[in-house]
């Protein structure tokens, strides 16, 4: 019974680091890793590093935040609490790779850590009412169907569709704008088109800068999901077709095919 559950767990593992990076997952597997261990295409078994340390303070500090700044009343503590978990996402990665120190733990953790903290910051200013319900409402509805969309992918392809650039690009501008708007400054005049509470910025009344960031960042997600979306059908069709679909190859064919 023991050595089921033992290899019950080892095939777990082995299906999260596929799912978590696949070259580097195969090439431990097969014994071909030539990088040191603790680099990114190396990472090791480690749990207690400094960048994981950092990782869960992220989390913890992201709890704080939302506590805070629902309440009301210590807005400039919670707003530090989201300003250094925010930085924290860039010293974590740097100090793994620096001191060697690369983990599965924190290459599956660091993605999950920056979505909830791109969540957190939504539903505080949702529920204090500074940002349009439908906008929280199609971020949120945006990566539950790319989710979605991903474990249904896994029936076609074990490897992870790789990260677009205007993905990237969307993050930064959302992660931009919610910081803003959570400082609630500097704001800009209104553009006097539409006087509706749902589209602040348009109206006549001034508005913080950060919501025109934020605009930009749910324009770039619809495309994100729109070329996520097509990238999933192209694989599911090579799939069917016998075709190549798990090497890194397979992903410049799919770019290119959307293109098209």
């Amino acid at each position: 019974m023991s050595n089921a559950s033992h290899l019950r767990g080892d095939n777990f593992k082995t299906r999260v680091k596929t799912r978590v990076d696949p070259d580097a997952a195969r090439a431990q597997a097969e014994g071909e890793a030539l990088a040191p261990r603790g680099t990114p295409s190396n990472p090791s078994s480690q749990v207690f590093t400094v960048a994981n340390v950092i990782t869960f303070f992220r989390f913890a500090l992201t709890v704080a935040f939302l506590c805070f700044f629902v309440n009301g009343e210590h807005r400039v503590l919670a707003l530090i609490c989201y300003g250094v978990a925010a930085s924290t996402d860039f010293l974590d990665g740097q100090i793994a790779r620096r001191t060697q120190t690369v983990s599965w733990l924190g290459k599956l953790m660091d993605p999950i850590m920056d979505r909830i903290l791109l969540f957190t910051g939504v539903l505080g200013l949702m529920i204090t009412g500074e940002l349009p319900i439908w906008i929280a409402v199609f971020i949120i509805g945006r990566d539950t169907y790319l989710a979605i969309g991903a474990m249904v992918l896994q029936k076609y392809r074990r490897r992870p569709v790789d990260v677009v650039f205007i993905g990237k690009v969307t993050t930064a501008l959302l992660m931009t704008g919610f910081c803003d708007l959570l400082l609630g400054v500097p704001k800009v005049p209104g553009l006097g088109l539409i006087d509706v509470s749902w589209l602040p910025g348009f109206g006549s009344s001034v508005a913080i800068l950060g919501v025109w960031f934020v605009y930009a960042g749910v324009i770039c997600s619809a495309i994100t999901a729109v070329i996520y979306t097509k990238e999933g059908f192209f694989f599911k069709r090579e799939r069917l077709a016998g075709h190549d679909v798990e090497s890194s190859e397979s992903n410049e064919r799919a770019r290119e095919a959307i293109k098209q």
